[in-house]
C-alpha cells in the first residue's frame, strides 16, 4: 500500500497493512504502533515508510545488503521463506488509545511481535499492555528510562538512552578541550516546558560533573521571535552551545543568529529539528559547521547504509534521518529475532531477542552492536556526532568511525 492511501486510512483510524512483497500464503505479521495522529504528522509517516522499506529488504534480495541479517535471501528462511507483513496503527500520543491498539493487534490480528515508538506516556502504556499479553515489543526510538526500569520481560529497546547521549557530549567536548580548544562554559538552549527542563537538567549535571560550567537559556517553543533568547545566549559568552528544538525552531534560531550577527565557537544540535531533512534542505547555508548527534549517517556510496537510504528516498523523496534510521534498524533487529526463533510463538521470539548479538558491520546505524541486558536495553547503543558540511551531515566523531574531519570553529552562514 502506498503512503497516500495509507495516510487516508490512518486518518480514518483504520488498520493499515504494509506487506513487503507478498508471494504466497506463508506470511508472518508484525504489529507496528506509532504516534501517527493525522496526515500532517511527518514523523509517523517517516516511521511507516522506514518499516515498509525494512520489510522489503527482508522479503526481496538487494545487492550490497548481504552483510545485513536477512539481507541476502527472500523472506524468513527459518520459517519456510515466509514473507513479512506489517499491521500498522497509531496511538495518537494517548495512553488509552495505545492500550486498546495493542490489545487489538494482539487479540484480533494475532501478531507475532510488536514494534512501537514515540515518546511520552503513550509508548509506556503500549509497552505495559504488550507485557501483560506476553507479546515481544521492540522500541526503536523512545529514550524514557522508565521503559526498561519496570521489570518488564517482553520489552526490548535498541536506541541509546538520554544518559548515553549526555555521556557522548561530555566525551566529545572534553576531547576537543584536551586537543587545545577553549571549552570552559557550555550553554544549553531548551524549551521552557517540562521536557526541555528535564533535558537541560540532566545534560547540565553531566557537564558539571566533568568539570565544565553549564548554564541554560530557555525559549517558548513554536514562537515567532527568538531574538531575546539569542541575545541572552550571546551575553553568556559560551564556548559551546547545545540546542534542543524542533525543525521550525531550529530554522528560526539560525536565521535569528544571522540577523543578530552572532555565532558561537561551537554549535551543537541535539538531533530532532536539526536532523530533519527539511532543515538541511532549507537552512544548510546558514548553519555550516553545525554539529548534530545522530546514529544515522549515509556513509560511502556503496555502503549498506547508502543502499538502504536510496531505497527509502525512492519511497519518500528524502533521506533517512536519525529517528527514521533508528526505526528501520529496530525493525530489522526484530525480524532477525523472529527468523532465529524459527517460530511465531511469542516465547520463542522473546528468547531469540534475549540471545541477540549483532555486530556493527551487521547494522546500518552507528551502534556498537545490539545485545540486550536483563532489562531489555541494548547495552551497545551509541551515537555519532556529525557535522553539516555542504548539504550533508558527515560523521566526525568518534574518530574511529569518522567519515570526515571535524572543522572548528563554527562557520555558520556562507558569505
Amino acid at each position: 500500500m502506498r503512503l497516500a492511501a495509507a495516510a487516508l486510512a490512518l486518518a480514518l483510524g483504520l488498520l493499515v497493512w504494509l506487506p513487503g512483497a507478498p508471494r504466497a500464503e506463508n506470511i508472518v505479521t508484525i504489529g507496528a504502533i506509532f504516534p501517527l495522529a493525522g496526515v500532517s504528522d511527518k514523523s509517523g509517516y517517516d516511521a511507516m515508510a522506514a518499516i515498509e522499506v525494512a520489510a522489503n529488504i527482508v522479503d526481496v534480495p538487494h545487492k550490497g545488503l548481504e552483510s545485513l541479517p536477512l539481507g541476502a535471501g527472500r523472506g524468513l528462511p527459518n520459517l519456510g521463506n515466509a514473507d513479512l507483513a506489517v499491521a500498522f496503527t497509531y496511538h495518537q500520543g494517548n495512553p488509552s488509545v495505545a492500550t486498546s491498539q495493542v490489545l487489538r493487534l494482539a487479540e484480533q490480528n494475532h501478531v507475532a511481535a510488536l514494534i512501537g515508538g514515540g515518546e511520552g506516556p503513550a509508548i509506556l502504556a503500549a509497552a505495559t499492555e504488550a507485557e501483560r499479553h506476553g507479546v515481544p515489543f521492540l522500541v526503536p526510538d523512545a529514550t524514557d528510562p522508565k521503559l526498561n526500569g519496570r521489570g518488564f520481560g517482553w520489552v526490548f529497546r535498541t536506541t541509546p538512552l538520554a544518559a548515553d547521549i549526555d555521556k557522548a557530549y561530555v566525551q566529545f567536548l572534553t576531547q576537543v578541550k584536551a586537543a587545545g580548544t577553549q571549552i570552559d562554559r557550555v550553554v544549553l538552549v531548551a524549551g521552557n516546558d517540562a521536557s526541555g527542563s528535564a533535558w537541560a537538567q540532566a545534560l547540565g549535571d553531566a557537564l558539571r560533573a566533568a568539570g565544565l560550567a553549564a548554564d541554560t537559556v530557555t525559549y517558548a517553543p513554536n514562537g515567532i521571535d527568538l531574538s531575546a533568547s539569542v541575545t541572552a545566549l550571546r551575553d553568556k559568552h559560551p564556548d559551546a552551545v547545545i540546542f534542543a528544538c524542533n525543525a521550525a525552531d531550529a530554522s528560526l534560531f539560525v536565521k535569528t543568529m544571522k540577523t543578530l550577527d552572532y555565532k558561537p565557537p561551537i554549535l551543537i544540535g541535539d538531533d530532532s529539528g536539526f536532523s530533519d531533512p527539511g532543515f538541511v534542505a532549507a537552512d544548510a547555508n546558514l548553519a555550516q559547521g553545525l554539529i548534530d548527534r545522530s546514529v544515522w549517517s549515509i556513509g560511502k556510496e556503496d555502503s549498506p547504509a547508502a543502499i538502504v537510504n536510496a531505497l527509502y528516498k525512492v519511497k519518500t523523496g528524502h533521506d533517512l534521518d536519525d529517528r527514521s534510521g533508528r526505526v528501520l534498524q529496530g525493525f530489522l533487529v526484530l525480524a532477525d529475532a523472529v527468523n532465529r526463533a524459527g517460530s511465531t510463538d511469542p516465547a520463542a521470539i522473546q528468547r531469540a531477542l534475549r540471545d541477540t548479538d549483532l555486530k556493527p558491520e551487521q547494522l546500518i546505524v552507528g551502534y556498537d552492536g545490539v545485545k540486550f541486558d536483563a532489562s531489555g536495553q541494548n547495552t551497545l547503543a551509541a551515537t555519532y556526532l556529525t557535522q553539516l558540511q555542504g548539504k550533508q551531515y558527515v560523521t566526525v566523531w568518534p574518530a574511529g568511525r569518522a567519515a570526515g574531519k571535524l572543522a572548528l570553529p563554527y562557520k555558520a552562514w556562507l558569505p
